[in-house]
């Protein structure tokens, strides 16, 4: 009787776990945008005669940067609907903790390289610089101020995400999902601020520019490409924001029918809501009513088993948190 409300992964005819995506032109589009993004930080950075009259390496970086912003939340709608539809399997969601894990790993790699290039030039610094570190004629800075609020900023949102985190593997309940919903809030206003603060550094804290010498250009090119990174994480969190008030208004709040499961409103079929308000429900019907009630939890909200794109996002804020600490010590605070 209430067949056509199952999800399709229930009727799916595929006898494995592995999830064959259909083909897209996102990977496509994410490679031009990512090569938009590079060359107008090479038109921004190196501007030629003709930008200096149309300024159009300004044009670009803002439509580059809003192509990839959008391929950014392209992709994260894909992933959900793709969670949706019961794609993502026991073997799916490994397979994406591996990936997330790998490209980490990455990231990891390429922080590593400017680190590697930052001791490289003060520990052994070369005679165009005057044989110091910092360069002679470097206004060391007040490590203890910005900076220090900017660590505590980081700090405090590595907390909250994972208070987070904590309440959405405490159930599916409409109390759990405001506390993950006020401190994904928090953790996004925290990396904001962060962002502002940087920008107030970069603008009346910074008295040496990145093409002076090498100590500009390894401060400006790693705390920059860190900055960029929390861009990119906050834009992360600001999904899974929307994601959960979506699921907020749209599975918790009281509608013309519904009915109660484990503590928490489901809109249902009147049809259905009358077979259970009259008692008269067959097993096959329950059956199909907790198929329904997990395919509307699986395709609008963060439940307990699954919930992986928060914890990516999770993982991707506290590699973040763990960059500007090695970053603060070293080139703040050590370097100095």
């Amino acid at each position: 009787m209430f067949k056509n409300i199952e999800p399709n992964f229930f009727r799916a005819k595929e006898k494995h776990q592995f999830h064959l995506v259909d083909s897209s032109l996102l990977p496509v589009i994410t490679g031009f945008s990512a090569m938009l993004v590079v060359m107008s930080l090479v038109f921004y950075w190196h501007p030629s005669a003709i930008s200096t009259v149309i300024h159009y390496d300004t044009w670009l970086m803002q439509v580059a940067f809003f192509i990839f912003i959008s391929v950014l939340f392209s992709w994260f709608i894909t992933v959900v609907k793709e969670s949706g539809q019961g794609h993502h399997t026991k073997v799916v969601r490994a397979g994406l903790r591996y990936g997330m894990a790998l490209f980490i790993v990455s990231e990891v790699m390429f922080f590593f390289a400017f680190f590697w290039g930052f001791f490289h030039f003060s520990l052994s610094p070369s005679i165009a610089i005057g044989c110091i570190w910092p360069p002679k004629g470097i206004q060391q800075m007040d490590i203890w101020g910005l900076p220090l609020v900017n660590t505590l900023l980081l700090l405090t949102s590595g907390v909250t995400i994972t208070l987070a985190h904590h309440a959405i593997l405490q159930g599916s309940t409409y109390s759990s999902h405001q506390k993950f919903a006020k401190h994904l809030l928090v953790t996004i206003i925290l990396g904001l601020t962060f962002l502002v603060c940087q920008g107030i550094e970069y603008k009346y804290g910074v008295t040496f520019k990145w093409k002076e010498n090498v100590y500009g250009s390894s401060f400006f090119v790693t705390t920059g490409f860190h900055g960029f990174h929390v861009t990119v994480g906050t834009i992360f969190l600001l999904f899974c924001f929307i994601r959960e008030i979506i699921t907020i208004t749209s599975l918790f709040q009281i509608p013309d029918t519904f009915t109660q499961y484990n503590g928490v409103l489901f809109e249902v079929p009147s049809a259905l809501l009358s077979t259970l308000t009259f008692g008269k429900i067959s097993r096959e019907d329950l059956i199909t009513f907790l198929y329904y009630l997990q395919f509307r939890m699986g395709k609008y909200a963060f439940t307990k088993e699954q919930h992986f794109g928060f914890e990516a996002a999770a993982w991707y804020w506290h590699f973040v948190d763990v960059v500007w600490l090695f970053l603060f010590i070293t080139i703040y605070w050590w370097g100095s």
